[in-house]
């Protein structure tokens, strides 16, 4: 029998203030080289890799060129000499990819004359920044399996270095609270998943977890194999969640339930915005926020 597709659900998007028009191709202001330049602090992840790929696709609509820079040790000396080494090259502005809130803090630093845009999650009233909802997205997982009529859900969170886990975790915890479930304190991994394997051998061993939302799609992978390991059964004794909507997510045994991050939007609204400054100068805190997806899969059900 074929196997059934995901049912994918649109998150609610976190309100947003000042969110960019969309705007017909305008003509190039003169003096314009044309190069944009990104700023890559993960080269590695899963989100970063994608949130590039997004940005390479709409450059390529808009006739723009990418001249990208790793910062394998970010500091804000190593931020000062990126931007001005693409600014050298001749890139009109900057698109500064999944930076930690530090790398934020260095690039708002920066004179007004740079026009730069984090794309990925960014502090709030620091940079421009167009981002996925990750709040909307974690807050739909959690009321998915709350609504299924889990008593409450337990949460691996990823490492607090980056921004990305707040607005994952507040969504989790918000949910909770407003829904008066149980609010278990949340377990801190490292995005692979060894961290969600061993942090799932310490759930199972505590024999009162019935629905478990990990942050990303690796740690859920290891959370998969733990429950396995010590005799549980996903989804009969425990649901499992997970982040991201990875391409190996749907062929996990069972397929993950998972929140999917639409990076081809991402990256064309993070350019947009970017000529948008480039054409008017640093001109205000706009942030753009694009809906996250739960797409539901087999490994959650109602408990046993």
């Amino acid at each position: 029998m074929a196997p059934r597709p995901p049912i994918i659900l649109l998150a609610p998007t976190t309100p947003t203030l000042d969110r960019p028009r969309r705007r017909p191709p305008r003509p190039v202001r003169s003096g314009r080289s044309r190069i944009i330049g990104v700023l890559n602090f993960d080269p590695t992840a899963y989100g970063t890799v994608s949130a590039l790929r997004g940005i390479q696709h709409a450059t390529g609509d808009s006739g723009d060129f990418m001249s990208i820079l790793n910062v394998p040790v970010p500091s804000r000396r190593s931020v000062r000499t990126a931007v001005a080494r693409l600014r050298s090259l001749g890139a009109d502005g900057i698109l500064a990819v999944a930076p930690q809130p530090s790398i934020v803090e260095a690039l708002a630093a920066l004179p007004g004359d740079t026009p730069i845009v984090a794309v990925g999650p960014s502090p709030q009233d620091a940079l421009p920044a167009v981002a996925v909802d990750h709040y909307g997205g974690a807050a739909a997982v959690t009321r998915h399996l709350l609504g299924l009529g889990h008593r409450t859900v337990f949460h691996l969170a990823g490492p607090t270095d980056r921004t990305d886990p707040g607005p994952r975790l507040a969504g989790w915890r918000d949910t909770l609270a407003d829904a008066a479930a149980l609010l278990p304190l949340p377990l801190v991994g490292d995005w692979t998943a060894e961290s969600g394997y061993e942090l799932g051998r310490r759930l199972a061993a505590t024999g009162d977890v019935t629905a478990i939302f990990a942050a990303n799609d690796q740690m859920a992978l290891g959370v998969l194999r733990a429950l396995f390991d010590t005799g549980w059964r996903v989804p009969r004794d425990v649901s499992v969640v997970g982040f991201d909507a990875t391409p190996q997510a749907e062929f996990f045994s069972p397929p993950l339930t998972t929140v999917s991050q639409n990076f081809t939007e991402l990256g064309r609204r993070g350019l947009e915005l970017l000529l948008s400054e480039i054409e008017v100068g640093r001109s205000g805190l706009v942030r753009d926020t694009i809906p996250a997806e739960l797409i539901l899969r087999a490994s959650t059900a109602p408990p046993a």
